[in-house]
């Protein structure tokens, strides 16, 4: 399975869906990230802020943060390898940079019913 890890430009919390005024895009990736990880796929992901040594720690990043600046993030990476800058992947790019089905991106929820409660049937 291919593993994924997307540079975050310095946000105030770990996902930047916070605040009174949540960006769409964020919130997004962040759901589609959650998904892909219950899917067990292997998604990383680092905000400046809060996880700078990552930044400091991979030489793609570094590198490409030395050469273009803060501007080119976010970065996204999947098997060592720069697949995209300046923007979250869509929601069919992550599909094609994992080799996932589309269903991955989708939650799916699951409600216990225990029945309506009535005795000896509803109405």
């Amino acid at each position: 399975m291919k593993k994924m890890i997307i540079f975050d430009p310095a946000m105030c919390c770990s996902t930047g869906v916070c605040g009174p005024g949540v960006d769409s895009e964020l919130l997004r990736v962040a759901t589609v990230l959650n998904n892909l990880k219950s899917k067990g796929v292997i998604v990383e992901r680092y905000n400046l802020t809060n996880n700078p040594q990552a930044f400091v720690d991979n030489k793609i990043i570094n590198d490409l943060l030395n050469t273009n600046g803060v501007d080119v993030l976010p970065v996204t990476i999947v098997d060592g390898e720069v697949v995209k800058t300046k923007a979250y992947p869509t929601n069919e790019e992550f599909c094609k940079m994992l080799d996932i089905p589309e269903d991955y991106l989708k939650t799916t929820i699951k409600i216990k019913s225990k029945g309506c409660g009535c005795k000896g049937g509803c109405c």
